[in-house]
């Protein structure tokens, strides 16, 4: 086989034409770097092995590109990534990033469950959800929540005050608010032992 043309495209990326005929768009940085060019001849093999390298650069570049606008967790990185590229070159472009230190399920599970504690005042039930659905490991979830130890009751007293300290005063209001408690994580203890607090009429 023979290249008879590269063509730079947009997203740096160059039409590959073999034999006169189109074959496919690679890496225009992995083109250059590679001993080929108008005119070279290549092995079924040696494509492979420039598609293999092309499609690794463009995983790692979208990994940096993901990671710079917000931290990932590593099974987080390698879902986005794996929509444009296999699964195992996206295992791989996540694996350069940790080695790098730019993606650590540690510090993110921290910083996230700090967030959702603090910000957003979630339970620890629903902290565990959010951080399963990232792909963080249960020990370090349960290590993690046990060093922050969020008071499920002082939460539910500061979602009341923000979002509902109006809407209990009435049997409608009262239960949309013990409904959307729950949906949280909160306990129906916790949230009645809350409430409480506000109104003596409440059973």
């Amino acid at each position: 086989m023979k290249i008879t043309d590269i063509v730079p495209k947009r997203k740096k990326l160059s039409a590959v034409y073999i034999d006169g005929e189109f074959a496919m768009k690679l890496d225009t940085e992995t083109i250059i770097a590679s001993p080929y060019s108008v005119g070279s001849e290549i092995t079924d093999e040696q494509l492979k092995e420039l598609i293999e390298q092309s499609d690794e650069k463009r995983a790692k570049e979208k990994a940096l590109w993901l990671i710079s606008y917000r931290d990932h967790s590593k099974r987080e990185l390698e879902t986005k990534i794996s929509k444009t590229s296999d699964r195992e070159t996206a295992r791989k472009a996540v694996e350069r990033m940790e080695e790098l230190g730019l993606v650590n399920d540690e510090k993110y599970a921290r910083r996230y469950a700090e967030e959702l504690i603090n910000v957003k005042h979630l339970s620890a039930r629903g902290v565990k959800y959010k951080l399963n659905e990232k792909g963080i490991d249960r020990e370090l979830t349960e290590q993690i929540l046990e060093e922050l130890d969020p008071d499920p009751r002082e939460h539910i007293e500061i979602l009341i005050e923000r979002k509902y300290k109006t809407a209990i005063n009435d049997e409608k209001g009262r239960r949309r608010a013990v409904a959307a408690l729950q949906r949280m994580g909160y306990s129906w203890n916790d949230i009645n032992a809350v409430l409480a607090e506000y109104t003596e009429e409440f059973e």
